[in-house]
């Protein structure tokens, strides 16, 4: 027995507002997700792009201001490996679970033309483990460990003269499955008016070349103002340091050069301080919410389409999820059997081959035992003939020796008479 429902899909919903005679208290909700939140945790999962020796696990030391305890990687690798480590870290009384996945060898072989092709695989396979969990019927997705990469650092060489071949390709492959924010990495390396040129090389090579990098929201009025300057700024130069100097009577990261000092948080030094206060301190949740509600979306759709489900059919109207899997089935079970009926006629044309096979091969065998059957008879009759001809000659040669015999007595008896 089914049923069918119809929905009336209406443009606009006019809600009544009403007034309660006294306090209910669901204002309180905000404060019971914040505790909810607090109890269970964040995620948050940073990829570090960029070749070998551009500061890549001091940045994120530097930024998160401790020490991951990373080993340096040699530049001696034949592929791009990635590397995932989870840290657990604690603020006040708030927890993140925060990954850490370094592209270990990137950029560093002769042909580089697969050197992208490691990182889109592991966001794709992270999005794929999440899916997998989201389809299964028992899920677990709240205390499951989720994977997908929230941003993408991707370090640019400070060389001044714009992006390598290798970074638009692999930022352009990737634009659609993570957010990008691009950074300068040692950009103490190039003076103010180099790095202003940079820059604005990056960003003009990237529009170009039609990159859509990370761009932080200005819908919300709080922070639209903050965002929009910021958003002006990328792609920032920043500068890591695990080394700490006196300054006055307050200890400051930075780098000790023998013309200077290169502060890490002095924002006329470098874009450290704006780069932490966007990717953590403002933008962290709206990086978590894009990744899910964009990127895995897209992701997810396509997935879904590769597996023959839609929202809508043939007609283009609405279909259910259970109308597509019944149709998916039903065209499935036709399938096998159609596949089954295939085997089975095929079974039965090799069968009658072989018994056609079967037949020839009797055949050819009735044949030859016929022509070794007439071949035998011929054989005996010779053999008989040559019998009956030896036994002849034998008979003769008895009877001509019986008138030897018969001769030779007669000869002697008429000897023995003359004497």
């Amino acid at each position: 027995m089914s049923a069918e429902v119809d929905f009336i899909n209406k443009k606009e919903v006019h809600l009544r507002t009403l007034k309660q005679s006294g306090h209910v208290g669901f204002d309180s909700l905000p404060d019971q997700l914040v505790n909810k939140s607090v109890q269970n945790g964040f995620v948050f999962n940073v990829m570090c792009i960029g070749e070998t020796g551009l500061g890549k696990s001091t940045l994120m030391d530097t930024l998160f201001n401790t020490s991951f305890e990373s080993t340096p990687s040699p530049h001696t690798l034949p592929s791009v490996k990635l590397k995932a480590h989870t840290y657990e870290l604690q603020e006040s009384n708030v927890r993140l679970k925060l990954t850490i996945c370094d592209t270990v060898g990137y950029g560093d072989q002769i042909n580089k033309d697969d050197s992208f092709k490691a990182v889109v695989d592991y966001i794709d396979a992270q999005f794929e483990n999440y899916l997998q969990e989201e389809l299964k019927i028992k899920r677990s997705l709240v205390t499951c460990h989720d994977s997908r990469i929230h941003i993408c650092l991707y370090f640019i060489c400070p060389t001044g003269h714009g992006l390598k071949s290798l970074d638009l390709v692999c930022m352009k492959k990737l634009d659609s499955k993570v957010n990008i924010i691009p950074v300068i990495a040692k950009a103490d390396t190039i003076s103010k008016v180099e790095l202003q040129r940079f820059k604005a090389k990056i960003i003009q090579e990237l529009n170009t070349n039609g990159v859509h990098i990370y761009q932080f929201p200005t819908d919300d009025e709080t922070v639209a103002e903050t965002n929009s300057l910021m958003n002006s700024h990328i792609p920032f130069a920043v500068v890591g340091s695990t080394e700490f100097i006196k300054v006055g009577n307050k200890l400051i990261r930075a780098r000790q050069y023998p013309w200077g000092t290169v502060q890490v948080e002095n924002e006329t030094h470098c874009d450290f301080v704006k780069l932490r206060e966007m990717l953590i301190r403002t933008n962290m949740e709206d990086m978590r919410e894009k990744t899910h509600t964009r990127h895995y979306e897209l992701y997810r759709q396509k997935r879904l389409e590769q597996m023959g489900f839609s929202d809508v059919d043939s007609d283009n109207k609405p279909v259910s999820f259970q109308q597509t899997f019944e149709a998916k089935r039903s065209n499935h079970l036709a399938e096998l059997q159609s596949k089954e009926e295939e085997v089975r006629q095929m079974f039965v044309q090799r069968v009658k081959e072989k018994e056609a096979e079967l037949k020839d091969s009797e055949k050819d065998l009735h044949l030859k035992f016929e022509k070794l059957k007439r071949d035998h008879s011929e054989e005996k009759r010779k053999l008989e003939e040559s019998r009956k001809a030896l036994e002849e000659d034998y008979l003769d040669f008895q009877r001509r020796k019986q008138q030897l015999a018969t001769a030779h007595h007669t000869l002697t008896l008429g000897k023995s008479k003359k004497k």
